[in-house]
């Protein structure tokens, strides 16, 4: 069913207005979108993902921001807490480092939007971001129905030979690449599958995240936000609609050295999805092993380093995962699933 609120200014859109006129009519209107942000260690990127968001143009009290501290030592909390009387709503929560799914579950628990959106601490979002995103759900109103927002490197930023292999995943063969984002396999497209539910620029309603939150086994990094997607598609029937006019810009410059703690996180969640759900296959197969094992034997490696940078990368990320599937074998199988 259609959420009271948005169905309310659905209807509003239904007599032919344009985003500029619906933004003047949602100054009379109760909030909608909750803005959850996960953040640990990082306070200056955090001060500026937060004023990018306090210079949103939709009415500030249509939205919230939510800051989940997940364990920061740093001055995280004075830096958040300067932010109070820049919106209409703002909650600064702290917990222990626990991760980024159990650290967005704590704050969907304190939102009062019927929209959630997650974004990361280093997301600078453009100032018709959240309009945008409250465009597409004012289209595609049903719970089921979520928005899948763009995310591009800042273009303040210089972009790496490697920073573009790891945002397109078609640059080996046409089929495979970085394991960050793969937006250009949406061009043309219209919705989006569970393997992109990118939860740096992702909103959905807070009804369908209450029912089904991230699932605490993923306590690291790596495929928590996949598995919640996968989840609510078998569930809910879940359909993502792309919207690559939400904006945010990924102010985070990321080197090779990131390479391997990432791939191995990404190994050892393998088996947690292998164990929930076989037949997605997150586990090669001993062939498929195989492979990987001599994309990534020192040989190949160094000739590929000199060939072929994009495949040189896609194997050293191979080598990593292994490495990652041989430490989280172990592991998976001592722990129990609730979700």
């Amino acid at each position: 069913m259609p959420c009271c609120k948005v169905q309310f200014v659905y209807k509003v859109m239904e007599y032919g207005l344009e985003l500029a006129r619906i933004l003047a009519h949602l100054h009379a209107l109760p909030m909608l979108l909750s803005v959850v942000i996960p953040t640990h260690n990082r306070s200056d990127i955090l001060r500026r993902c937060l004023q990018a968001l306090a210079a949103q143009n939709l009415p500030k009290n249509n939205f919230e921001v939510i800051v989940v501290d997940d364990g920061s030592k740093d001055d995280t909390r004075k830096t958040a807490q300067a932010f109070q009387k820049k919106f209409a709503r703002f909650v600064y929560l702290h917990q222990k480092n626990q991760g980024q799914g159990i650290a967005r579950n704590h704050g969907v628990q304190y939102a009062k939007g019927e929209i959630v959106v997650f974004i990361g601490d280093d997301i600078m979002a453009l100032e018709d971001f959240l309009a945008e995103h409250l465009r597409f759900h004012l289209r595609h109103n049903l719970e089921n129905e979520a928005v899948l927002g763009f995310t591009a490197w800042h273009p303040k930023n210089t972009i790496s030979p490697f920073m573009n292999w790891l945002t397109n995943g078609s640059s080996v063969f046409g089929r495979f690449g970085g394991h960050q984002f793969a937006y250009e396999k949406l061009r043309g497209k219209k919705e989006a599958d569970f393997n992109f539910f990118y939860t740096s620029n992702i909103s959905l309603k807070r009804s369908l995240v209450d029912k089904y939150p991230f699932d605490p086994a993923f306590s690291g990094y790596g495929w928590e936000d996949i598995e919640l997607g996968y989840r609510l598609y078998r569930r809910e029937k879940l359909k993502i609609y792309y919207n690559a006019q939400a904006i945010g810009y990924h102010d985070h410059v990321m080197t090779e050295d990131s390479l391997a703690g990432r791939m191995r996180a990404i190994g050892k969640s393998a088996w947690i999805f292998q164990r929930k759900y076989p037949e997605l296959k997150k586990v090669p197969s001993p062939g498929k092993h195989f492979v990987f094992w001599l994309l990534a034997n020192p040989l190949a490696l160094r000739f590929f380093s000199r060939t072929d940078r994009n495949l040189y990368y896609y194997a050293l990320s191979k080598k990593y995962f292994l490495e990652g599937l041989k430490m989280g074998k172990s592991a998976s199988q001592s722990m129990s699933f609730s979700i």
